[in-house]
């Protein structure tokens, strides 16, 4: 994995029929950036989501990523694939920069990690939690809401001019193919799964 495996998202919509409006959906390895009304979605199993905005200004946007684990078992080491976390959140940051945002009103709310592929599996999620919250607080960003954790994932829907994030937890049926997914950032999460009531933060 290298840096350019993390790219903006091609900012195309769907309709949700949840919601009955037009979103933009991001997928592994993306993230989206809005000084407009849009709402950003995506749906996560051990990987972060961590959204962020000026709270001034209301620009703001998403990202969706997995963090990589060294041989040793640490996270953002020397070598580009363990800093890709530092990706996910130097790009976000740095999109609402160019859109007029300001560091020095950012705020964030971080989602996902969820502890969903057993034993072997179990710290995953957990580090990645860790490593957003870690990253946000060197760099100052104040953490507002979060929901993290849990044997299971999420579908987040995030609307940066707001502020308002709507969340659903979802028992997933097919783990399995949450993992490859996420590991091979192809398609957003497409499995037989029960819906949980949604949350607001």
């Amino acid at each position: 994995m290298t840096e350019a495996t993390f790219h903006k998202s091609n900012c195309k919509t769907y309709f949700d029929s949840y919601l009955k409006t037009e979103a933009i959906k991001i997928l592994p390895g993306e993230y989206h950036a809005t000084n407009g009304d849009e709402m950003v979605v995506t749906t996560l199993g051990s990987c972060i989501s961590a959204c962020i905005r000026d709270t001034r200004l209301g620009i703001g946007g998403m990202n969706h990523f997995m963090l990589p684990q060294s041989e040793a078992g640490e996270w953002a080491g020397a070598s580009a694939s363990s800093r890709y976390g530092n990706f996910a959140m130097e790009y976000l940051i740095n999109e609402i920069l160019k859109l007029g945002g300001s560091k020095l009103f950012m705020e964030a709310k971080i989602f996902g990690g969820g502890q969903m592929f057993g034993e072997t599996q179990l710290n995953v999620g957990r580090r990645n939690e860790n490593f957003a919250l870690e990253y946000l607080k060197t760099e100052g960003i104040k953490v507002a809401a979060q929901d993290v954790g849990g044997a299971y994932s999420r579908k987040v829907y995030f609307q940066p001019s707001s502020g308002k994030v709507m969340l659903k937890k979802l028992t997933v049926l097919k783990n399995d193919t949450i993992l490859k997914r996420e590991k091979e950032y192809e398609q957003t999460l497409a499995t037989d799964k029960i819906e949980g009531e949604i949350e607001l933060f």
